[in-house]
């Protein structure tokens, strides 16, 4: 994975970066395999995937043993954006208003190499996009709720890493836990896995998304939000 053809370098900020809408959903489609509408280049309601901001932050911060992410704001199209100190253990992604979009907070040995940036976020990545619906619909259905279908709300909250070395490339990515707590029409996804390279386990990491506006969990209903899903990416791949 080339980061660089994903994001455009702004002189608005020192080491700054923003994305189109055609950086951002190349991402999702052909490198996260993501297709939430959010992602589409002529949705009115257009994010940038949260991944992207991880795998940029990565590429240009290096990789520490501990890493925690914190999503605080969608980012669209053409915003500006920078890191507020990238020597720091505690950094912030925001705007030229200083609004922020994303906190890290990083500790431990730290690794500059791209390889080591670029496989992780990539085997990170591919994991985190096919989240719906191969983990969540289970899911949904052991805890008999289910999203919205008119209106599937799910909030990328917050991904953490904590590595054991930093001397490894091209890791693979195993799901170790799942689970689906749910509060009312509220409810926090969390996944959990680790990085392995042969059979060594090399690191942890975490997942976790908030849901709302759940119900009663309907497999037809769900169903066809699949097959629309499904239908959207094979359209994509065509």
């Amino acid at each position: 994975m080339n980061i660089n053809e994903f994001y455009s370098s702004t002189p608005a900020i020192d080491n700054g970066f923003c994305f189109t809408r055609e950086q951002a959903s190349h991402f999702a489609k052909d490198i996260a395999g993501d297709f939430n509408p959010l992602h589409d280049i002529e949705t009115k309601k257009f994010c940038v995937p949260g991944d992207l901001l991880f795998s940029i932050a990565l590429a240009k911060l290096g990789v520490s043993k501990k890493m925690q992410f914190t999503f605080s704001g969608m980012v669209t199209e053409g915003v500006n954006l920078g890191f507020s100190c990238q020597e720091a253990d505690e950094i912030s992604v925001v705007d030229e208003n200083d609004k922020e979009y994303l906190s890290i907070s990083r500790s431990g040995e730290l690794n500059k190499e791209s390889e080591l940036a670029s496989s992780l976020a990539e085997q990170y990545v591919a994991f985190s996009g096919h989240t719906f619906p191969h983990i969540l619909v289970p899911l949904m259905e052991q805890e008999n709720a289910m999203i919205n279908p008119a209106r599937p709300l799910v909030i990328y909250e917050s991904m953490s890493i904590d590595l054991e070395r930093l001397d490894f490339v091209n890791p693979t990515l195993e799901i170790t836990e799942t689970k689906l707590e749910v509060n009312g029409k509220r409810g926090r996804a969390t996944l959990q896995f680790c990085f392995k390279v042969g059979d060594e386990v090399v690191g942890h990491g975490e997942k976790k998304m908030a849901l709302s506006g759940l119900r009663e969990f309907d497999a037809a209903v769900i169903n066809d939000v699949v097959v629309d899903y499904d239908k959207r990416k094979q359209a994509y791949s065509a």
